[in-house]
């Protein structure tokens, strides 16, 4: 089967900003509903919001492993029998790349919790506060392997940029392996379809159902999968097909095992694969296109920054109102706002000529500064 690429001109990509705007949001209020002090004070007159938001806001997390997928894949392989390029001598500078975005907000993010945290337990007594981390964590959590090491994580999202470069690398050894296969064309992108299928099949089917698996990336590389498909459909001239084999692979493993985080990612991706919303003139001009591109924008500061946010505000709070539902509401508001204010300002800073982050000269979009995302619970 050839795959014929036929990708649209254009950065525009109004469905990915308004699914990691939207998804990024949720995720912010659902930490803000599920962590002390505040949401304890408030929790017991908000009644089923709260519950909404701990108990279902965090299937967001199901939108920016489909986005994750999606735009990987247009900038490792954006179809199946895309040309392999530099690759397999390119893999250590892709990974490169890949840590060089992900890492300078990461460990901006590393010392905020540790200093917020600490800062929080000079106020005095309050729920929930983390206790000052030993070595072996700091380490465990700049590596990023808390998780695989079984120490404590020091901020909430912390994992998922774990799993989110796990994930990549994955990608990235399938670009390498198929980069060494004799041919080309037609039979390296059926042999490629077929491994992305396989793995994501099996993700769906069998690793996704294992929760002692959740701190590898094969858990979550259904939902990455499907998104990378979702790209196939959009780059190729069969996006029937693999908007078929999106729907029949999501359907399957719903039949196995109904989980309704396959069910929200099955949905998302095909949303993707269809390429709804680009000719919805509200999503793609105007204020409500600028105000999600915005957010869009800052999704991955934010999630690394709100968790922080939220323990200096709720520490402040509980020891100056410990009982004033009101003044406890009025705290979540506002540790909202600031997570929104401190992850711009990061961006700002990292984006800026004279910050951290340089401009890569290849042409590679990430998941995270183009894309996401966000203090996300399993």
């Amino acid at each position: 089967m050839q795959f014929s690429p036929r990708n649209r001109p254009g950065p525009s990509l109004p469905m990915v900003d308004l699914g990691k705007a939207v998804a990024s949001q949720l995720i912010v209020l659902h930490h803000l509903a599920l962590y002390w002090p505040m949401s304890d004070v408030v929790g017991v007159r908000a009644g089923d919001l709260q519950e909404w938001l701990v108990d279902q806001a965090r299937l967001a997390v199901q939108v920016f492993l489909v986005i994750g997928g999606f735009l990987a894949a247009r900038g490792l392989l954006p179809t199946p029998d895309a040309p392999a390029g530099r690759f397999p001598a390119a893999l250590p500078g892709a990974l490169m790349r890949r840590l060089q975005r992900l890492v300078p907000p990461y460990a901006v993010a590393l010392l905020a919790a540790v200093a917020c945290a600490l800062f929080a337990r000079q106020l005095g007594a309050s729920p929930g506060i983390p206790e000052a981390p030993t070595a072996g964590q700091f380490i465990a959590n700049a590596l990023m392997l808390q998780d695989v090491l079984g120490e404590q994580a020091l901020s909430a999202g912390f994992w998922y940029v774990a799993i989110d470069l796990q994930l990549y690398t994955m990608l990235a050894l399938l670009c390498a392996g198929r980069a060494v296969l004799a041919g080309g064309g037609a039979w390296r992108g059926a042999a490629t379809a077929l491994a992305v299928l396989l793995l994501t099949a099996g993700a769906l089917l069998v690793f996704n159902r294992d929760r002692t698996l959740d701190v590898w990336a094969l858990y979550f590389f259904g939902a990455y999968g499907l998104g990378i498909l979702a790209q196939w459909a959009q780059a190729t001239a069969h996006r029937v097909w693999w908007s078929a084999l999106i729907v029949g692979l999501t359907g399957l493993a719903l039949l196995v095992e109904w989980r309704s985080r396959l069910a929200l990612a099955g949905t998302v991706a095909l949303v993707l694969a269809l390429d709804l919303g680009r000719t919805w003139r509200w999503l793609c001009v105007g204020p409500l296109q600028r105000l999600l591109a915005f957010l869009s924008r800052i999704s991955y500061t934010v999630f690394l920054l709100h968790y922080p946010v939220m323990l200096v505000v709720g520490a402040l709070v509980y020891r100056l109102w410990p009982a004033s539902p009101a003044m406890h509401l009025v705290g979540l508001l506002v540790a909202w706002g600031l997570a929104l204010l401190t992850g711009w300002g990061l961006e700002r800073l990292l984006a800026s000529p004279g910050g951290p982050r340089r401009r890569s000269t290849v042409q590679e979009p990430s998941v995270w500064r183009a894309s996401i995302s966000n203090g996300l619970s399993r």
